[in-house]
């Protein structure tokens, strides 16, 4: 996996976590949830990553 790709999971993540800590503060749930599920896809694609090159090695 290149490091492009594992920068771009990663600020997925983190996007996903800024915009779940938005929405909390703001009350708005819709972008919360939005943020929690921006956060999940971004973090399950670093991990998919991770786990392909282990099996590369």
């Amino acid at each position: 996996m290149s490091i492009s790709k594992k920068i771009a999971y990663s600020a997925e993540a983190t996007k996903g976590k800024i915009k779940k800590v938005f929405g909390r503060a703001t009350g708005n749930r819709t972008l919360e949830a939005e943020g929690r599920a921006d956060q999940i896809r971004g973090n399950l694609k670093l991990s998919g990553a991770k786990i392909k090159d282990a099996f590369k090695r």
